[in-house]
């Protein structure tokens, strides 16, 4: 504890490049786990996606959602084949086919359906007002938080408008970032009469069955037409749609580990000009009976000190924001979410220790050589 204490003086002598140092590391660690929550949720929504055991049936050679229309019957003719439990049609609208922070996603569904498809929790609204109003939706609390919108408001988007119906919470973040509406309700949008086909077909299997096997009977079914479709795990479905997106994600990890580099090299230059600074007193340190490896680990104890306040103060900041501004990313109506988890934190605060203690090695390695009479005598 006394030393402890000495190391938190010694800090403190020196509090302008103690804080910048700090606040450095900090803002590294905060953009690290920034890009970390994006691939938090990919990753979340590839396991929860290949967990799921569905399939997603949509218009062959098409990419956004607003090009592909299949005949709404199909849904009867694939619910027959065997291993499949349900069919789902399913209406997108989108705002955006493009990569964007503020993509808006609509999923028309009937009501009957969506219950047994999703498993969501009512946090606010009636499930009866849904039920029995065309023209209302449901909104996922990220979304709801994110647009500061409360049940009975009227939300529009271009020339689509509808009434809120409810707030939901789901197990998945990535959907709670969608607007579910009535099936028909978006096939006969303003400007549109889409009466008959969908966008898509959701098609949920009996366990144990074969995804691959079922896809294919799908796809050759209709494979002369009247629409040929291109049938996929709800999974690969997503990455595919994500795209180039995805690959960007993935990329991001290399920016993570250019933060955490920068970390290293900033504790690092700050304890070495520490150590610099204070040559002499390490050398009174040794005249008073400590040993060469006891002043290295008073060096290395102030160079993870240092690193750890930086980490403890970038993820704290970091965690609440992402945790307060719901962010999201989607693209061709696919959305991830930015998770802020316990994990995340841990990998954070983890890196923050292994970085300082790294970062001290040679300055507490050169502070424990010094010659102590050469030491003493420099000015």
């Amino acid at each position: 504890m006394k030393l402890l204490g000495y190391i938190v003086k010694s800090l403190w002598g020196h509090r302008s490049r103690t804080m910048l140092t700090v606040a450095g590391s900090a803002v590294a660690l905060f953009v690290f786990c920034f890009i970390q929550s994006i691939q938090e949720g990919m990753r979340d929504l590839r396991q929860r996606q290949e967990a799921n055991g569905s399939l997603i049936v949509f218009q062959a050679n098409k990419f956004c959602p607003a090009t592909s229309h299949l005949p709404q019957d199909y849904d009867q003719q694939i619910s027959k084949f065997n291993g499949v439990k349900d069919v789902v049609p399913i209406q997108v609208f989108t705002n955006n086919c493009r990569a964007s922070l503020d993509v808006v996603v609509f999923y028309g569904v009937p009501p009957q359906k969506l219950r047994t498809a999703r498993d969501f929790e009512f946090l606010k609204g009636d499930w009866n007002e849904f039920e029995t109003h065309q023209d209302a939706a449901i909104v996922g609390q990220a979304f709801a938080a994110r647009r500061d919108i409360e049940v009975g408001d009227k939300f529009s988007i271009g020339d689509l408008s509808v009434n809120v119906a409810g707030i939901y919470r789901s197990d998945n973040p990535a959907e709670e970032n969608y607007i579910y509406s009535h099936l028909e309700f978006l096939q006969r949008r303003q400007g549109a009469n889409l009466v008959g086909t969908v966008t898509q077909l959701e098609v949920l299997l009996q366990p144990g069955a074969d995804q691959e096997a079922i896809s294919n009977q799908i796809d050759e079914l209709y494979r002369a037409g009247p629409v040929e479709t291109n049938t996929r795990s709800k999974g690969v479905f997503q990455a595919k749609s994500l795209g180039d997106l995805s690959q960007l994600i993935e990329m991001a990890h290399y920016l993570g580990l250019a933060c955490v580099g920068l970390v290293l090299a900033l504790v690092a230059t700050t304890t070495l000009m520490s150590v610099e600074d204070r040559i002499q007193e390490h050398a009174v340190l040794r005249t008073l009976g400590f040993s060469g490896f006891k002043v290295f680990g008073v060096v290395l104890a102030e160079s993870t000190l240092l690193s750890l306040a930086g980490g403890i103060l970038g993820v704290g900041i970091a965690l609440i924001t992402l945790k307060l501004s719901s962010l999201s990313v989607g693209a061709e109506a696919v959305t991830v979410a930015f998770i802020p988890s316990y994990r995340l934190a841990g990998i954070g605060l983890l890196l923050a220790l292994v970085t300082g203690v790294f970062a001290g090695v040679v300055p507490a390695w050169y502070a424990s050589r010094t010659e102590i009479v050469p030491a003493l005598r420099s000015v």
